[in-house]
């Protein structure tokens, strides 16, 4: 007797196909963003990674990755205001929680799965949020637009006067920021994933 059918892996043309569709999809969403007034005005929220979330949940956490850093790449040699800064922390910010909330869903197949690793994907953005923007990112912003890091932590000093130095920037503007961002992904992902994944399985 033949074994039952397995799904298809992430090389499969079925596969290949979906995750084109939905790094399509993701990268249409991220020229929908919105500033919020109490993070400098660089920092914006969208919902670009929802479509890899669905995709890491129905195909398999590699294929959510994949989605993520297509995404990333399609805004990087089209669309970039940050010479690819922007780009590359979206993957590995972005892609830390993608990758969380797809484990833990794949794991436990349920609403309490997407729970609690929407919690530890919140947990994760945030830390690996902190060390990439601290030793990464910050750096690389001021050197792209040429302006020095003070000039970018006052930013911060406007709306937070506990703000003071790179190290407080990251705390009360980054951390905070990418809380709420994840927080608001997997608010948007709970009413919807059983759906989803019932469309993408097919």
């Amino acid at each position: 007797m033949q074994n039952a059918a397995r799904k298809p892996g992430l090389s499969s043309t079925k596969t290949i196909a979906k995750v084109g569709v939905l790094s399509a999809i993701a990268y249409v969403l991220m020229f929908i963003s919105v500033p919020l007034p109490i993070f400098p005005s660089f920092l914006k929220i969208d919902v670009s990674d929802i479509p890899a979330i669905f995709g890491g949940m129905s195909l398999g956490p590699m294929a959510g990755l994949a989605i993520v850093v297509v995404k990333n790449f399609l805004q990087g040699i089209t669309a970039s205001t940050t010479g690819g800064v922007g780009e590359f922390a979206n993957v590995v910010i972005g892609g830390s929680y993608v990758l969380m909330i797809c484990l833990f869903y794949r794991k436990f197949k349920s609403t309490k799965g997407v729970l609690f690793g929407g919690l530890v994907g919140i947990i994760a953005m945030t830390i690996v949020g902190c060390i990439v923007n601290y030793y990464i990112m910050m750096p690389l912003y001021a050197t792209v637009y040429g302006m020095p890091l003070e000039q970018i932590v006052q930013m911060g000093t406007v709306i937070n006067p506990r703000v003071t130095d790179l190290f407080t920037f990251v705390i009360w503007m980054i951390a905070p920021f990418n809380i709420v961002k994840a927080g608001l992904m997997t608010i948007v992902t709970l009413p919807l994933f059983k759906k989803m994944e019932k469309l993408l399985s097919k």
